[in-house]
């Protein structure tokens, strides 16, 4: 029995469509931005209702201009606000990381980390009730990575997580679901 509570599961499922989506497009990508509406909400216009309770809806709507990680993107993503049958957001983005926490002591100098950023995608999600949150991390493979591990390793997802990895993110999303759209009109 999983000690999850069922929004942090469905929030976890949409999180993984999310990653699903995004990787599909490839690397290089803009910011994609989906709303999470309950799946019973939208019976009507799904051709199958999956066991998914909630369903990923794609927000085709943003300025072609805003790059991944800019002030342009936060401030964009801050000023929505989104209406009530929306339960959540997902923020997916390219970046650049720098992992610092993963140096193994005995590893050769071969193979140690540099310092040097890597492309990474962003992948940050909210649920309006309880503060349920969730950020998870795909680094992009190295050409090295990616022929040492065989023909199909550009299919392969691996993602890292953990609390606190992107407050500034979560916190612009969680902002616009706490606004009354119909009090900005």
């Amino acid at each position: 029995m999983s000690s999850l509570s069922p929004n942090q599961q469905a929030l976890n499922k949409a999180m993984r469509e999310a990653v699903e989506f995004v990787h599909a497009e490839g690397w290089d990508a803009a910011p994609t931005l989906f709303a999470l509406v309950p799946s019973e909400l939208l019976v009507d216009a799904l051709d199958s209702l999956d066991d998914s309770p909630l369903t990923l809806v794609v927000q085709n709507d943003l300025p072609d201009n805003i790059e991944a990680g800019s002030e342009q993107l936060a401030d964009y993503v801050s000023r929505l606000a989104w209406p009530a049958e929306v339960a959540g957001v997902i923020l997916a983005q390219e970046i650049l990381f720098r992992d610092t926490a993963s140096h193994d002591a005995s590893a050769s100098v071969a193979s140690a980390p540099t310092d040097a950023p890597r492309p990474a995608r962003l992948y940050s999600g909210v649920l309006r009730e309880e503060g349920i949150e969730q950020t998870l991390l795909q680094l992009r493979p190295t050409e090295e990575e990616l022929e040492a591990a065989g023909p199909f390793a550009q299919d392969e997802i691996q993602l890292r997580g953990g609390p606190q990895v992107a407050p500034g993110v979560i916190a612009a999303l969680r902002y616009g679901l706490e606004q009354d759209p119909e009090e900005l009109y």
